[in-house]
């Protein structure tokens, strides 16, 4: 299952980096790959774990990871599509 979602966080990185190069605003595009590092090392973690849940340590990271995505994918969000609509 990470890799798939390391693909399309991948391409998320890139759309943001395409952005920044164009559009001259900061994006932050190169915190995209911590996520990509936080669930694979969750999804690594429960594999030598032999869990879906419960492992304290993997359950931070995937954690950690979705909050740091989160915030990335707003600020995305809100420069190319709230920004736009404002001028």
């Amino acid at each position: 299952m990470w890799f798939p979602l390391s693909a399309l966080l991948l391409f998320m990185f890139l759309i943001a980096r395409f952005y920044e190069m164009f559009s001259k605003r900061r994006t932050f595009f190169r915190l995209y790959l911590l996520p990509i590092v936080l669930f694979g090392v969750s999804s690594v973690r429960y594999a030598s774990a032999d869990v879906l849940l419960g492992d304290p340590f993997a359950d931070i990271a995937s954690g950690l990871g979705g909050i740091c995505l989160l915030g990335l994918s707003i600020r995305l969000y809100w420069l190319m599509i709230v920004k736009n609509q404002q001028r």
